[in-house]
Parts: C-alpha cells; sequence; structure tokens
C-alpha cells in the first residue's frame, strides 16, 4: 500500500514538474543593437508586465493646470510600411523647473514622470503629459527622451522628442539631429480642449548604429 501511495505522489510530482517546464518561455536570443545606451536599462523598471501593457499611457500629474500634450503616432517595422505590434516605448522627461524630480519615495532613476507603452495590432502609441522644461542654465531644448524595446533585440535609444518652437531647436540643432527613427521635432496644435497634439510616427532601427 505504501509502495502505491509513494508512487501516486511520485507521478503528482513528475507531472507537475513537467508542466511548469512546458509553461517556461523559450530563452530568448537578443541581438546588441545601438552604440551604448545610458539608463536604457530603465525600460525595465515597469511596474506592469511588458505583455499587460496598452498603447496609451498618462504620465503622472497631468491634471495639473500646466501645458497639456498628446502624443501619437505609428510605430513601423524596418521597412517604413508594415506597423509593427508588441513594441514597447519608454519615455520620461523633466518637470516644469528641467528636474528629473521625485515625488516620495521611488526607486527609478528617472524621476515620477516617465510611462510605458506597448503598441497595438496596428502598431500605434499615444501618451498624455505636461510639456517639460529645459534643464536651468541649459542651451538645450526641452525634451521628451524616448526608448525602444523590440522582441530579440536590446532595448535602445531614439531621437527625443523636442518642440519647433523651442528657441533652442534652431538651425543648429536641426543640422545635427541624427534622426535615430525618424525626426523627432513635434510640430504642436491646439485641440477643442485645449490639450496640445502632435504626431511622430517611428521607423524600427532608423539611423541606428549596428541595428540587424
Amino acid at each position: 500500500m505504501k509502495t502505491i501511495f509513494s508512487l501516486a505522489v511520485l507521478l503528482i510530482f513528475t507531472n507537475l514538474a513537467c508542466g511548469q517546464t512546458e509553461n517556461k518561455p523559450a530563452k530568448e536570443t537578443t541581438i546588441t543593437v545601438g552604440d551604448g545606451c545610458e539608463g536604457c536599462e530603465a525600460v525595465y523598471e515597469s511596474p506592469v508586465p511588458f505583455e499587460e501593457l496598452s498603447h496609451i499611457d498618462t504620465l503622472p500629474g497631468f491634471e495639473a493646470a500646466e501645458t497639456k500634450l498628446e502624443i501619437s503616432g505609428v510605430i513601423y517595422q524596418p521597412d517604413g510600411i508594415t506597423p509593427a505590434p508588441g513594441i514597447v516605448l519608454y519615455i520620461y522627461h523633466t518637470d516644469q523647473n528641467g528636474y528629473y524630480s521625485k515625488r516620495g519615495s521611488e526607486t527609478g532613476r528617472h524621476g515620477y514622470l516617465r510611462g510605458w507603452i506597448k503598441t497595438n495590432d496596428k502598431g500605434e502609441y499615444k501618451f498624455y503629459t505636461l510639456r517639460p522644461a529645459p534643464y536651468p542654465n541649459a542651451s538645450f531644448p526641452a525634451h521628451i527622451h524616448p526608448t525602444i524595446k523590440e522582441p530579440g533585440k536590446t532595448e535602445y535609444w531614439i531621437e527625443d522628442f523636442v518642440f519647433d518652437d523651442d528657441k533652442f531647436v534652431n538651425d543648429s540643432y536641426r543640422k545635427n539631429a541624427e534622426n535615430r527613427g525618424g525626426g523627432g521635432i513635434l510640430t504642436l496644435e491646439k485641440n477643442e480642449y485645449g490639450i496640445y497634439t502632435a504626431r511622430r510616427d517611428l521607423v524600427l532601427g532608423k539611423n541606428v548604429p549596428n541595428y540587424k
């Protein structure tokens, strides 16, 4: 009797172990792209698992009485034509004083003004946030940092989102822009709700070094 019981228990644990092994995702082969990306690993600090991310996000503080932005677009495959679903876009920026400030006990490296989006089946993304300020005593335009994470590739940075009406988006800035992922200069238009809207479509790997 003990022998039969022991065999039954052994079979149960064997089946459980087999089930757990089968449910584990296959180890991803990751291709290294880009030329270094300081801080890009923060994409993995998402409080929501990648598979549960929406294609729309609203960054903290959007309810404040400041200039509100709605930025949207489509992320395309390297051919620039085919929409790219399931691409994670991590964004972060300064506050209205030009600092990467925190609220309380955040452990993330980029302050509290940040968000995570994953493109939908049409490659679409959208986020709402407040317009950031430039760094204090600097001559660089106010900007929103974007990081891309594709399946099978390391995370990499693309051109900052900047604003066409920013005094620092001058001829020199435009001339030296690398246009990674496509041009990042936004033209803002105010909608009926008082929100400034802009569109930026992105192309995976465009002008990104070592992209394969």
